[in-house]
């Protein structure tokens, strides 16, 4: 019987942007089937957890162990580079879009990471059910533009998302932002320091240096080739 998430019940939420795109390459079906509910983190899904009571997330991993999260992981490279380099720590990526999840499944077979949980879904599934200050790491690398004007308040840069994301974030947590649009980092820098947290990197000529730890993505790779710059933001969670 195939596997593929659960459909999307976003009970009045506003959602934007697509769930699926070109159909599925059969190996990439052959992963979603068999790759994905094991990677699952319990207690997230709507049917797992319809009264949305919270959860423990150390106990999706062996050991408690430091947590991330990467909000829309696109492709995956990021998030299996990371896993990669970090086998103790446990990072949790979340995505609707279900091609991303599918390419980022095979990711995880050829590079082997056991360190990873997949949501298929909205993040905001995840604020739902995950205790205050859980995370130590967020990242949110190349979100949506939304480019017009009347659809800045889709981004995820927006108290509806950033208040939900500073609850789950332990204070000193950092959280990272790569964007190549301008008006994204004008927008990032006034909505991310009112929702609790201290930008580490504030003079413009420092953003254009990506992290030590950083590969780069499909999507910057766009970016380069269609002239637009990388921007690379840190901020820290501050104190309650």
């Amino acid at each position: 019987m195939r596997q593929s998430p659960e459909k999307h019940p976003f009970r009045g939420r506003n959602f934007y942007g697509r769930l699926k795109g070109k159909t599925l390459r059969p190996m990439q079906q052959e992963y979603l089937d068999q790759d994905l509910k094991p990677l699952a983190p319990a207690g997230v899904s709507f049917t797992d957890n319809p009264q949305r009571t919270r959860v423990d997330p150390a106990a999706w991993f062996a050991d408690p162990r430091p947590l991330w999260l990467e909000v829309g992981f696109g492709g995956g490279e990021h998030l299996v580079h990371q896993a990669t380099l970090n086998p103790g720590v446990g990072i949790i990526g979340c995505e609707p879009y279900i091609n991303g999840v599918a390419m980022l499944l095979g990711k995880i077979r050829d590079a082997g990471v056991e360190n990873l949980r997949i949501h298929a879904g909205d993040v905001r599934d995840l604020f739902e059910v995950l205790p205050d200050a859980c995370l130590t790491r967020a990242f949110l690398l190349y979100p949506d533009p939304w480019p017009k004007k009347r659809h800045h308040r889709r981004r995820f840069v927006t108290p509806e998302h950033l208040v939900p994301l500073a609850r789950v974030l332990a204070p000193g947590a950092q959280l990272r932002v790569a964007t190549d649009i301008p008006d994204y980092v004008r927008q990032t820098m006034k909505e991310v320091p009112p929702a609790g947290f201290t930008c580490l990197n504030p003079a413009r000529v420092d953003w254009y240096a990506p992290w030590p730890d950083w590969i780069s993505t499909r999507y910057e790779q766009k970016a380069l080739r269609e002239g637009r710059t990388p921007h690379y933001l840190t901020f820290e969670r501050n104190a309650a």
